[in-house]
């Protein structure tokens, strides 16, 4: 009595265009996802060869440091355990300081990345 043609057709029409939104929000999310992943991947390929890099500079540093104090302490030894002790005490500091210098900055980058709108 209350329904025609009309009504259906138009129901039909109302549901088609739901199914499409559906599809169309889901590869929103899809593709989304696949950029903020690729966003992170891609951070951390540059951070680790930005770390291979600065790890080369410091090896090469330290041996000229290292040699450099053996001449002035005559003790090659003593030049190297000299360097080694500098490593330590910043191997200490950082890890004192690892919540403001490494965990805060990394939430922050990774809220950035995985909170922000499309």
């Amino acid at each position: 009595m209350f329904s025609s043609d009309k009504n259906i057709e138009t129901i039909a029409q109302l549901v088609e265009q739901l199914k499409q939104y559906g599809g169309l929000k889901l590869e929103m999310l899809k593709l989304d996802a696949t950029e903020k992943t690729v966003k992170i991947i891609s951070a951390l390929i540059l951070g680790f060869v930005l770390l291979l890099i600065v790890c080369a500079v410091a090896i090469c540093a330290s041996f000229a440091v290292a040699y450099a104090l053996a001449d002035m302490l005559d003790s090659v030894a003593l030049g190297f355990l000299c360097v080694a002790a500098f490593y330590l005490l910043l191997l200490i500091i950082v890890y004192v300081r690892k919540k403001a210098w490494i965990e805060r900055p990394l939430v922050k980058f990774l809220a950035t990345i995985l909170l922000e709108d499309v």
